[in-house]
């Protein structure tokens, strides 16, 4: 399960499409619209992105976690479009057998995601707006 949505995240479809009997651990990461960043209050984002691109490299995401962590079962969707303050900007799950490879495998997503996919975040303010650069 790897998408781009412009409908809201419901987490758990994520969780069981990566919860499995061979699996003692499903972790999580859900990233929600902050009110405040950057020294300013955010009153919405907008996210945009190509597609196509993005779904490859999300696949490219998880064949990496797949081979790091022998892990088959992750989820990644990414929402587009308008959101509110409080909204699910992006949501992954992953199934391991153990905790600890199953929270490794998460945060590696997650920063892999901010990394490489190409999707763009507008940050609309009481000031102002900007794009946002939010790669490490």
């Amino acid at each position: 399960m790897l998408e781009i949505s412009e409908s809201h995240i419901e987490l758990e479809p994520l969780v069981q499409h990566v919860r499995k009997n061979a699996n003692g651990a499903v972790v999580t990461f859900l990233g929600v619209v902050r009110d405040f960043s950057r020294g300013h209050n955010v009153v919405y984002l907008e996210y945009e992105a190509y597609r196509e691109m993005a779904i490859r490299k999300m696949q490219q995401i998880a064949d990496e976690v797949r081979e790091k962590w022998s892990i088959d079962d992750i989820a990644i969707v990414h929402r587009v479009g308008h959101l509110e303050v409080g909204e699910r900007a992006v949501a992954i799950a992953v199934g391991a057998p153990h905790r600890g490879v199953a929270f490794e495998a998460c945060e590696y997503a997650i920063d892999r995601l901010k990394e490489i996919v190409p999707i763009w975040k507008k940050e609309v303010g009481e000031g102002g707006e900007a794009w946002i650069d939010d790669r490490p």
